[in-house]
This record gives C-alpha cells, sequence and structure tokens, in this order.
C-alpha cells in the first residue's frame, strides 16, 4: 500500500483525475482519497511509489510518498 500527500486536490474531479493517473499505470490498482485530509491511498500496485507520484504530478497534482505507517 502506497499512501500520498497531494495538496492541491480539492474536488470530484480532481480525485477522478488522480485515480485514472494511477489505474493509468496500474490498472488494477484500488485507489482511495480522501479530499478532506488530501490524501490518496493506493492498494494492488505493483509499481514503486516514486512511479505513481510521477504519474499523479503529471495530471497537476504534485504527489508526496508517505510512510505506509503515517
Amino acid at each position: 500500500m502506497h499512501r500520498f500527500k497531494v495538496e492541491k486536490m480539492g474536488c470530484g474531479g480532481c480525485a477522478k483525475s488522480v485515480t485514472r493517473a494511477v489505474q493509468g499505470i496500474e490498472p488494477n490498482a484500488r485507489v482511495e482519497v480522501d479530499l478532506g485530509a488530501k490524501l490518496v491511498t493506493v492498494s494492488g500496485a505493483s509499481v514503486p511509489a516514486d512511479r505513481i507520484a510521477q504519474a499523479i504530478a503529471a495530471v497537476g497534482f504534485p504527489a508526496e510518498p508517505m510512510s505506509a505507517a503515517a
């Protein structure tokens, strides 16, 4: 499981864009978005966290990887 802080995310459209970006590189990933906390949790992904963060950033939402315990 990977968690990311995504400060620029603020609406349902943002959440959909982030989800599509992650599933574009990992189609079977499960993406959970918490808009209030500005957190994205990705489970079931076999790609590294930095690659997921790059995909999210590529659609306009800089993502900061967090530790799984955070």
